[in-house]
């Protein structure tokens, strides 16, 4: 049984900036396969808002912006391993109970969805899924609907790394 690791942006972000969480957030990087990691495509674009946006009202000088940027297109968005999770139609029409029910917004509701939807899957195979996040709505969220999922500001090294146990490090 292999466990998937499923970021949203705001766990994402973590790895390219210093911020709460940022230690968790790389030693998910160090135990998890780069084959056992997703984000929702769309998170892309929302880690890289989040690093401009950082970059033009001052918290990240243009040096640090541009490796931070380098880092998470090599680590991300080139790397094939890396799995990214397509939007669709379908994905957005069934999100939209989760919206009502959760009181999430649009994005959050369409990565709660796909989360569920590829746990589902994952499990079919006897893998399972986690998703981290910072968002505590969409922790919660989550959890109601029966899925794991972490706030790296919260978790512990030792809680982290006790999910991934050396034999099944790869």
């Amino acid at each position: 049984m292999a466990l998937w690791v499923y970021f949203d942006a705001s766990a994402l972000i973590k790895r390219y900036t210093q911020e709460s969480g940022t230690p968790v957030v790389n030693e998910v990087f160090q135990l998890a396969p780069a084959d056992l990691r997703m984000c929702l495509s769309l998170g892309l674009l929302e880690v890289i808002s989040i690093l401009v946006r950082k970059r033009n009202d001052g918290r990240m000088q243009e040096d640090y912006f541009r490796k931070a940027l380098t880092a998470f297109t090599a680590e991300v968005v080139q790397d094939q391993r890396f799995s990214k999770l397509s939007v669709d139609d379908a994905l957005i029409f069934d999100s939209s109970v989760l919206i009502e029910r959760h009181g999430l917004n649009a994005t959050d509701a369409v990565l709660l969805r796909s989360v569920l939807a590829t746990r589902t899957t994952l499990q079919e195979q006897d893998d399972d899924l986690l998703l981290l996040t910072s968002d505590k709505r969409l922790v919660r969220a989550t959890r109601s609907e029966g899925a794991s999922a972490l706030d790296p500001e919260i978790v512990s090294l030792a809680e982290v790394q006790a999910l991934f146990p050396a034999a099944d490090r790869r």
